[in-house]
């Protein structure tokens, strides 16, 4: 099992995976992030990604998609000594591709990691499909950690294209949500809209699958917006011109926005008439103030 793990990116994957690893017994996490966060236990923060990965056996790399080759890059002075290099980063398979190059040549073991669902509810455990040359020796390596580890593919690009297409669909459900319910609510109909959709599509609970969704863009909608903007260049890429993709972009990053503006009691609630109504009083106030 790895002694010695270095983190490049602390935000909320970041921190989740480090707080995993301590638990599995884990002696030493070096840090780094471009942004001030708050302290972690267990956790040595470094001025660096460089110091972060130096001597580190493993190093992850959970940062944005915009940052993901530019933070590995940042690290490649200190992997002359050949760590495991986990990317969890939700990028297409060509700067996947392009990121292993660097990597591979600094001396690093480059390892495709693609996370097949959001990570907070299971933390270090969720379900990751890995790819690349070195992924079964990664994944010998990490026997002891909890672990959900699945060997896609010998070469780096396959693993991610099933995240990127993947993310067509559960981003854009996020972004049709949001704009339904909007609409649905301005005119004061989301109940039907609600219950057709049940009928429509089958689902246990759809108001509660519309809070859910639509505040996970809210929190989330930054690096949301920069992954399907990896989406658009995946699907580009595959020969497709990337309409859905570019548009989620757009209503992601809106989210973003509105989320930062929106009271931490809207944001941790349940209640969908709550939220819907909160954003529908901040757009008015917006068109108010741009009067």
């Amino acid at each position: 099992m790895f002694q010695h793990i270095g983190i490049i990116g602390f935000g909320e994957v970041g921190r989740i995976f480090a707080r995993g690893l301590l638990k599995q017994g884990v002696a030493r996490i070096t840090a780094f992030d471009v942004a001030d966060v708050a302290p972690e236990p267990g956790v040595t923060f470094t001025t660096s990604a460089v110091e972060a990965a130096r001597g580190a056996e493993l190093v992850i790399s959970s940062v944005t998609a915009a940052a993901a080759l530019a933070a590995l890059a940042a690290a490649l002075p200190a992997m002359s000594h050949a760590p495991f290099v986990l990317d969890v980063n939700s990028v297409s398979p060509t700067t996947k591709q392009a990121t292993a190059a660097a990597v591979e040549a600094a001396g690093g073991r480059y390892v495709e990691a693609a996370v097949m669902t959001s990570v907070p509810p299971k933390g270090l455990a969720s379900p990751m499909w890995l790819g690349g040359p070195h992924a079964e020796a990664f994944v010998a390596a990490a026997a002891g950690l909890d672990m959900n580890l699945r060997v896609f593919a010998e070469t780096v690009g396959g693993a991610s294209s099933v995240k990127m297409c993947r993310s067509i669909m559960i981003k854009g459900l996020e972004a049709l949500t949001s704009e339904c319910m909007l609409t649905a609510r301005h005119y004061g109909v989301e109940e039907h809209v609600l219950a057709s959709l049940g009928d429509t599509l089958p689902h246990p609970d759809w108001r509660g699958l519309a809070r859910y969704v639509m505040g996970r863009a809210l929190v989330h909608g930054k690096r949301r917006s920069e992954e399907m903007a990896e989406v658009a260049v995946t699907v580009r890429e595959a020969g497709q011109p990337p309409m859905m993709a570019e548009a989620i972009v757009q209503r992601q990053a809106l989210a973003a926005v509105q989320g930062r503006q929106l009271p931490k009691s809207v944001l941790a609630g349940n209640d969908l008439d709550a939220l819907l109504d909160a954003l529908l009083a901040q757009r008015e106030r917006m068109a108010t103030a741009a009067d």
